[in-house]
């Protein structure tokens, strides 16, 4: 009878230590998804940070280009009124 009771008293001990240690490794992997899903978080936040700037840039760089354009534009329509090759040809109002 003691053998017995000493046996199961092993058995609820090893079932309590494998239990703990059961515990243990899930904690142990639920500490290292959080790190993960942390770090994968940090890295999205980076990224974003980063597209951002390049969008402001490209924002800055497209607004140096439309005013660029509208000098040239402005140039090319002047250069165009002071050639006579560009002249629009009206015979009505030269036979006046």
């Amino acid at each position: 009878y003691r053998s017995r009771k000493l046996s199961s008293k092993v058995e609820g001990a090893l079932t309590t230590m494998m239990n703990a240690d059961m515990d243990a490794v899930e904690n142990q992997v639920e500490l290292e998804e959080k790190t993960r899903l942390i770090n994968q978080v940090l890295e999205l936040q980076h990224t974003l940070e980063d597209l951002s700037a390049r969008v402001d840039a490209v924002k800055e760089e497209n607004l140096k280009l439309k005013s660029e354009n509208q000098v040239l534009g402005q140039y090319i329509e002047n250069l165009m009124s002071a050639s006579s090759v560009f002249q629009t040809t009206d015979t009505k109002s030269k036979r006046k």
